[in-house]
């Protein structure tokens, strides 16, 4: 988008012309074709075109250009995090903005955003949503706060010889691969004297025999994996399977569990934090989860 300039002759009264330069600048071009350009940008992009000038900060405003950004689940998802609230003064940038903070549902038992930088769907669900064998006997689980997780608070494993998890969640997610995570670890946390620590005294039991975790949708997808819960003292990621979504014609129900039910033996010193479902891709950056 460079400046082009144009000659235009005048004529003065002696009968002699003189050249008028005309110059054309960024800002002679119409907001609608700058934010038509914009579409083809990423968000974070079309932010930093915003600055350019008033006329492209205009045009980066436009609703067609944020509904672009949009899955085409929006309006699902608006329903969830703002449930019955009117959003007929909301434009398309500020619903996008709304949708990529962290937005609990269901209790405050469940985190969607939107990543920015993509507008590709993230969720994490706290342990809290799980169905968990005993878990309302304190001789074997406790809810422990901890500034570690998302939700404030973790399941925490003391002993027990039967250990199943099962969790079930019915959204629509646009088109795309996923893949699902558990978020463990061996060891209780803790703070003492403002440092972390993590007690290991109750970990056992988990390297005798791995834990089977399982993953099934409403569409027929199935996966099932197995390994050993390794790494005390530090929150780790288990890969409990994928799924895709070809054709969003509304929600899809899933189904996933991790176990270990081996009562030859017992076990003890896990925390559940949650389980974290996101775009295949973002795999390497879980870390942020």
């Amino acid at each position: 988008m460079g400046a082009g300039v144009s000659t235009t002759a005048i004529e003065n009264d002696d009968g002699g012309t003189f050249s008028l330069s005309t110059k054309t600048t960024l800002d002679d071009i119409p907001e609608n074709c700058i934010s038509s350009m914009m579409m083809s940008f990423d968000p974070q992009e079309i932010c930093t075109l915003a600055r350019v000038n008033k006329a492209f900060h205009r045009a980066s405003s436009a609703d067609f250009v944020w509904e672009s950004k949009l899955p085409p689940s929006y309006k699902f998802l608006l329903n969830k995090v703002l449930g019955e609230q009117n959003l007929g003064s909301m434009t398309k940038k500020e619903i996008y903005a709304k949708l990529c903070r962290p937005n609990f549902f269901d209790g405050a038992n469940k985190e969607v955003w939107l990543d920015r930088s993509r507008g590709q769907v993230c969720m994490f669900i706290s342990s809290k949503s799980f169905k968990i064998t005993g878990i309302d006997d304190r001789r074997y689980w406790n809810n422990i706060p901890t500034e570690e997780s998302r939700f404030k608070s973790v399941a925490y494993l003391q002993q027990m010889w039967w250990v199943e998890v099962i969790g079930e969640l019915e959204f629509e997610f646009p088109k795309g691969n996923y893949s699902v995570f558990f978020k463990l670890q061996l060891g209780k946390p803790s703070k003492r004297l403002g440092r972390r620590v993590c007690n290991l005294d109750q970990v056992h039991g988990w390297d005798i025999k791995p834990v089977r975790f399982q993953l099934s949708t409403s569409d027929g997808q199935r996966s099932l994996s197995q390994c050993y819960l390794r790494g005390s003292g530090e929150w780790a990621h288990y890969h409990v399977g994928d799924f895709a979504i070809d054709k969003p014609n509304g929600p899809t129900n899933i189904n996933f569990s991790l176990a270990q039910i081996d009562c030859t033996h017992t076990k003890g010193g896990l925390c559940i934090d949650g389980v974290v479902i996101c775009p295949k891709e973002f795999t390497e950056r879980l870390k942020q989860f």
